[in-house]
């Protein structure tokens, strides 16, 4: 049984190490102005020259996506940046469409490439002539299923397959969507999707405008736009199985405290299956973690011929358990304390936990202390206190609460 990779988003620096602390092997980030996300998930030229810097310390690859529909007027710029990411030292380009292509063959031939998901790849011939241009590695279509990704990955050996194994679903087609552009002048393909498939919706038939057709959950439909979230945590054999390099997480814009939850959650998981093999099975307790973060309800998606995305129920929208209420900051040996940057509400007597990337610890928020030692009662976002702990914390673990 081969290791494969545990590819994680990075929407920023912070994430970044995030994704690092909790054992991500790569790292997936956006290009200024060329990814398919909002800018507030792409970095800059010095974050991420920072960010590659401390990754490639820890052995973890960065890899960035420059995978907008790229027109015209994006080419200059491309023509700029692809230089840039390689004197930066990214791993690989994450390109859609052969333009991006033709422009890092002619500027940087030795920049790695791999083709975004976008790109709709779902046959061996299609696998086969992406590795004739030059492509390493295909993010697969989501609409494949594990048995049709096999096919590929033994027809055509040499290409590294990557697919998704958690986050949220596109109901369009590998995610070409329009209705957000078409809503709101909001492109989905530049990267500025509104995300209209969760709004509600009502429908009249025209001769009848007072007399709205409600759609509720039965055993025939739910809301049709809006899919719950992938998640294949318990059938990581079968993911294997199939044959892929790398095992990719959604979501660059997502909360530090889901790249934890994820990484980690995965990171025991895939070690548990590499160590125990034939012997494996999916812990209960690893299920139950991936509730605690923000969440539409989950489906296996396209994995298995017999399911396709499952559209969430109308009393579903976002639900998650537990949310974040701190950072580490620091770790006082002597005093035997945390220094945690504050996120959200925390008040003394609170049932709070630290998220270590191999245990969970709880904390004792009894005493909660500022600074200068004085005892509080409550501190809110972006304070800074101080929480008792005998064994040390590493800087950037999170700490979280079950949500009141």
């Amino acid at each position: 049984m081969h290791k494969p990779e545990l590819l994680i988003p990075a929407g920023n620096l912070e994430k970044l190490r995030t994704a690092l602390l909790y054992g991500a092997d790569a790292v997936y980030v956006g290009v200024e102005g060329l990814s398919l996300r909002a800018s507030s998930s792409e970095m800059s030229m010095a974050d991420l020259a920072a960010g590659v810097n401390e990754a490639h310390i820890k052995g973890v690859k960065v890899y960035a996506a420059a995978n907008t529909f790229a027109r015209n007027t994006d080419l200059e710029q491309a023509k700029k940046i692809i230089p840039e990411l390689t004197a930066i030292g990214v791993d690989a380009l994450i390109i859609s469409e052969p333009g991006m292509l033709r422009l890092i063959r002619n500027s940087a031939p030795q920049l790695p490439v791999h083709l975004s998901t976008q790109a709709n790849t779902t046959n061996i011939e299609a696998v086969r002539f992406w590795r004739d241009q030059g492509v390493r590695r295909i993010i697969m279509a989501r609409e494949l299923n594990l048995k049709e990704v096999g096919e590929i990955a033994v027809a055509v050996p040499e290409m590294e397959l990557e697919i998704f194994i958690h986050g949220a679903m596109c109901m369009a087609y590998s995610g070409r969507c329009y209705l957000s552009a078409f809503r709101n002048r909001r492109s989905a393909n530049e990267g500025d999707c509104s995300q209209p498939c969760r709004w509600e919706y009502l429908l009249h038939e025209s001769t009848r405008p007072n007399d709205p057709l409600i759609l509720q959950e039965d055993e025939r439909y739910s809301y049709l736009l809006s899919s719950k979230d992938l998640c294949l945590i318990e059938y990581l054999s079968e993911v294997l199985a199939s044959g892929v390099t790398s095992l990719k997480i959604e979501g660059r814009m997502k909360s530090a405290y889901y790249v934890a939850v994820v990484t980690r959650t995965y990171r025991q998981a895939l070690d548990a299956l590499m160590q125990q093999k034939e012997k494996y099975k999916c812990r209960q307790e690893w299920i139950e973690e991936l509730t605690k973060i923000s969440n539409r309800g989950y489906t296996t998606g396209f994995a298995f011929t017999e399911e396709k995305i499952n559209e969430t129920n109308p009393e579903i929208k976002y639900v998650q358990t537990h949310e974040p209420v701190g950072v580490v900051l620091q770790y006082d040996s002597v005093r035997k304390m945390m220094l945690i940057g504050v996120r959200n509400h925390i008040a003394a007597g609170d049932e709070v936990e630290l998220l270590l990337p191999d245990d969970t610890i709880k904390i004792d928020t009894r005493t909660i202390v500022d600074a200068n030692g004085k005892p509080l009662k409550e501190a809110n976002n972006d304070n800074q206190i101080y929480l008792p702990l005998t064994r040390e914390a590493p800087i950037g673990a999170l700490l979280r609460q079950k949500v009141k």
